[in-house]
């Protein structure tokens, strides 16, 4: 690890434009990322530069630390988070007497880019949260206007501007500043020269592996841990009759790839508990705040083991509890929950079908937290009380005219209607 010395040397060199909105997307996406001491650090080098925005005079460190109040290790760990998301790029030169930086800054990604990346969408979701990451995603919308009845007029080019002779002139557009963008920094574990040399000719062309399809390789290789000769066989099973890769099938190769070298499992999907920031704040002491505690702090898999009187899990209800977490991304609080309730209502038994099916409504529900969960079972288990009421009732009218008449009121019993209102005991 390089040091850096009060003394030492830095200058600004903007590689970008960096907009108003700009500074709003870095404030608003990456701050939550990065932190607000990597936010300052980056406007801080911004208001380095010159007045035409290109470069900066060659500074010391020290002034670095007195404009921002920072240390020199928080202004290191602050750069270092900066280089990890993209934003800026730092190079080094060793000298005698001190030794010399180069920041380079770049444009953060765009907000559709930033929501539709697989690593800094989810990172963000899981620092902010459900309801704020939906404020920011509200915040950033634009609103659809209804254009049916209107007559689009828009004029041409060729409308408004005649054709003349052009004047030849020389034009070099070199070195012309531009919108520039790192994106995420991701350490390069793919070898794309071994990559491609190790796929048949006939197989690819110049365009299969042009750069977007090569970020996607490497986000895809760094969230499933895989290396140059496993990401070979996910691409060959990704090739379109064009010879281009197929991106919604490169990633969902990627991950039966894993599960199937991992036996169909991913065990940190299983063990890990509730988020902390799904999770109910702690204080009350009822019952139903014990069970929200313990649904919240227990992973699936140890959940369905007490289930298990301490046994382990059958395979077959870990492939089907893995599926609720892989398939449909259900929170594991919401899988206890859903444990819970089936085995509840279901004579001890996770029926595959009967558990998809219910697991398929709370994702369309977007049910997140273990007390949205527990007030969806209620519902269902209510729902289940009167739909027993009403079958029993409609038999009365339906019975055939040669059924004995003294056992015609066939409605539920006592014991039966007690039994359901134990079922929703748990829950309230």
């Amino acid at each position: 690890m390089i040091s850096i010395l009060p003394a030492d040397t830095y200058i600004v060199v903007n590689k970008t434009i960096i907009s108003e909105n700009d500074r709003r997307i870095i404030n608003t996406l990456y701050q939550p990322i990065i932190g607000a001491l990597s936010t300052n650090l980056y406007f801080t080098l911004c208001l380095d530069l010159d007045k035409n925005e290109f470069m900066s005079e060659e500074m010391s460190h020290h002034h670095l630390m007195t404009t921002t109040n920072l240390s020199l290790d928080d202004i290191n760990i602050s750069r270092e988070k900066l280089e990890a998301v993209g934003l800026i790029k730092t190079y080094y030169k060793e000298k005698e007497d001190s030794n010399s930086f180069v920041y380079e800054l770049f444009s953060p990604l765009s907000v559709n880019e930033f929501f539709t990346h697989p690593i800094l969408n989810v990172v963000l979701y899981s620092t902010v949260g459900k309801k704020e990451y939906e404020r920011l995603t509200n915040y950033f919308k634009v609103p659809k206007l209804n254009l049916t009845e209107y007559e689009d007029i828009t004029k041409s080019f060729n409308d408004v501007f005649s054709s003349s002779p052009s004047t030849v002139f020389e034009n070099s557009l070199q070195n012309i500043k531009d919108i520039s963008k790192l994106g995420i920094n991701l350490k390069k574990n793919i070898d794309f020269d071994l990559l491609q040399t190790s796929i048949p000719k006939e197989s690819i062309n110049e365009k299969t592996f042009n750069t977007e399809n090569k970020k996607l390789i490497e986000n895809l290789a760094y969230i499933y841990n895989l290396n140059t000769e496993e990401i070979k066989n996910v691409v060959l099973s990704s090739l379109n009759d064009k010879l281009m890769i197929d991106k919604t099938a490169l990633r969902k190769n990627a991950r039966n790839y894993y599960l199937y070298q991992n036996n169909g499992k991913l065990p940190s999907l299983l063990y890990k508990n509730q988020p902390e920031y799904l999770r109910s704040p702690i204080g009350k002491d009822s019952n139903r705040a014990k069970m929200i505690y313990t649904f919240e702090t227990t992973s699936p898999y140890n959940f369905l083991k007490s289930k298990n009187n301490g046994a382990k899990p059958t395979d077959r209800d870990l492939k089907l509890i893995e599926g609720l977490s892989i398939d449909l991304g259900l929170q594991p609080a919401v899988i206890n929950v859903l444990i819970d309730y089936v085995l509840r209502v279901n004579n001890n038994k996770l029926t595959k079908n009967f558990v998809e099916t219910i697991a398929g409504q709370w994702k369309r529900l977007n049910i997140e937290t273990a007390e949205e969960a527990m007030n969806q079972a209620v519902k269902e288990s209510k729902k289940k009380v009167k739909i027993e009421k009403t079958t029993y009732k409609k038999k009365e009218v339906e019975l055939p005219e040669w059924f004995d008449k003294k056992i015609e009121k066939e409605e539920i019993t006592t014991e039966e209607e007690n039994e359901m209102k134990d079922l929703l005991k748990n829950y309230k």
